[in-house]
């Protein structure tokens, strides 16, 4: 390159293109033989190149996505996958070799991928447009103005949904829960689980009134036994996962797990909490968080977005309906408002304050027992 740049320096009297063919992983023999060429790497060896994975537990959420596509389409003929040249890294790869003449890859073009979803969607046909969430940032003004404006129904596959671990803070997806939520006539649904994803995709798949996105992490599932196909939920309806009292965590997206891990411990002290899944930052489920609302003391909502989201919505509801000027005690957990460093993903929801630990925590202090949590730490 610096010799051809030299020469256009020296000798070129006028406009001059350079049409440059990249290689990845070029100089690093491991990654110009690996079939990803060292693409968002974990930890590897520097020698070798191999990489320390794992054996996973359950499947990804990407695999689950894909297959239950794949499900869809089989049934569908005008169900269609659109992808900004990540085909493996949204499961759109998977989705191509049974359906090739039912998949586009558009290169790293996702603003034209959401224009042509568009366009697809005025036709007829039913797009699933599959981009990462800190990579849909860059279709913002198509997803405004050539899809939310006109209401139609544009399929969001929203991949790396939440901390991501080893792609970093440029690749969170911290935003896209407050960026959609805002935009009239969206549906935005997040899958707590594999098998809620499932059911996200047939729902996104029935859903022909207007734009519906749904999004789900980087990584490997709960493990949680799957249906043989999903089913359409009702747009807009939570589902209540456990019956308590006092106080009542309403989690929106794959968070519930961790949920479930800090009621396991609260239990041990006495402390039985509701449990929901909202499903829906948008529709909300009012009939649901105003009963919760009602039934209980307190009320915590988490998630896997920035401050602005699905908090936010229900904050928003409970002030216009009066709840607060009774009494109900609200907190909203959310990503801290800083970009988070490269870790592991669990590590980072750490430093976030999002993990089991952190949730029982903020259970104990709303109900005001937040010392006996500390005295626990000092003794460990």
């Amino acid at each position: 390159m610096l010799p051809l740049l030299r020469t256009v320096k020296a000798r070129a009297t006028g406009p001059v293109l350079i049409h440059a063919v990249t290689k990845k992983g070029k100089g690093y023999a491991p990654a110009e033989t690996a079939s990803d060429r060292g693409h968002a790497t974990g930890r590897f060896d520097v020698v070798t190149g191999v990489q320390a994975k794992p054996a996973p537990n359950a499947p990804s959420y990407t695999s689950v996505f894909a297959r239950a596509l794949i499900d869809q389409a089989s049934r569908d003929d005008r169900i269609v996958g659109i992808t900004a040249a990540m085909p493996d890294g949204t499961g759109l790869k998977q989705f191509a070799e049974s359906y090739p003449r039912r998949s586009f890859d558009v290169g790293i073009a996702e603003q034209h991928a959401v224009t042509f979803a568009a366009g697809l969607a005025a036709g007829g046909m039913k797009p699933f447009c599959a981009i990462y969430s800190t990579f849909l940032q860059r279709g913002y003004d198509q997803v405004v103005h050539d899809v939310a404006v006109q209401g139609l129904p544009v399929r969001f596959a929203i991949d790396r949904a939440g901390l991501v671990g080893q792609d970093g803070p440029t690749h969170a997806g911290a935003y896209d829960i407050a960026y959609l939520s805002n935009l009239p006539g969206f549906v935005v649904m997040a899958a707590a689980d594999e098998a809620e994803l499932m059911h996200m995709v047939a729902t996104a798949a029935a859903h022909d009134s207007g734009p519906i996105a749904f999004r789900f992490p980087r990584g490997e599932g709960t493990g949680i036994d799957l249906p043989e196909h999903g089913e359409v939920l009702d747009i807009g309806k939570g589902r209540i996962v456990a019956e308590g009292k006092c106080v009542a965590i309403l989690s929106f997206g794959t968070r519930l797990s961790e949920v479930t891990k800090a009621c396991e411990a609260l239990r041990s002290r006495g402390i039985v909490p509701t449990v929901a899944d909202a499903r829906f930052a948008k529709p909300l489920d009012r009939d649901l968080i105003l009963q919760l609302a009602a039934d209980h003391d307190a009320l915590i909502t988490i998630e896997e977005g920035a401050v602005g989201g699905f908090g936010s919505h229900v904050a928003q509801l409970l002030a216009e309906e009066g709840v607060f000027d009774h009494g109900l005690k609200y907190r909203s957990m959310v990503l801290p408002d800083r970009f988070v460093d490269h870790d592991a993903p669990y590590a980072m929801y750490d430093i976030s304050a999002l993990n089991a630990s952190h949730i029982e925590a903020k259970v104990l202090e709303v109900l005001g027992l937040g010392n006996l949590q500390g005295r626990r730490a000092e003794h460990g």
